[in-house]
């Protein structure tokens, strides 16, 4: 199945922490198949932080959603993320944005991503490798997504 998720970073060698999930998710067995640049983006919810470094991936899995949610949980957890308030600053953050077409609400985990189309910081990156991937829900591109989230920013 093709996944999109997005990485994030606002603490210590921010672009290494990237680059860091990104191999450690190659390691747990999904296949990177696009990959992001790097873009430095202002904290979204709680402002007073670091600037955070985040991108997207594009990947293949035969994981299911929650087993998925699994391996990017522990990956966080192996890379040194300790729980803090919500939207505070932390030193990886990989959220499952898109699972193919799929929407799934279960407890702990909602996919699309809910606040997907609410980020420029999920948007741009994910418009860079999927713009004319549709968003399951809204039933727009993330190309028309992120085109107008920049016509709000503008």
């Amino acid at each position: 199945m093709k996944v999109y998720i997005g990485i994030g970073s606002n603490l210590s060698d921010r672009h290494g922490n990237c680059l860091r999930a990104v191999g450690l998710l190659q390691e747990a067995g999904l296949a990177i198949t696009a990959r992001s640049g790097m873009y430095q983006t202002t904290a979204w919810g709680e402002t007073s932080q670091p600037d955070f470094i985040n991108m997207c991936v594009e990947a293949e899995t035969d994981l299911p959603p929650a087993e998925l949610l699994s391996v990017l949980k522990a990956i966080e957890v192996q890379m040194g993320r300790v729980p803090t308030r919500r939207w505070g600053p932390r030193l990886i953050d990989l959220d499952i944005l898109l699972y193919g077409g799929l929407v799934v609400q279960e407890e702990g985990l909602t996919i699309p991503h809910p606040y997907m189309h609410q980020r420029w910081f999920v948007l741009h990156p994910l418009r860079e490798i999927a713009p004319g991937v549709v968003h399951p829900v809204l039933n727009k591109s993330i190309g028309e997504l992120a085109g107008w989230m920049d016509k709000l920013d503008g």
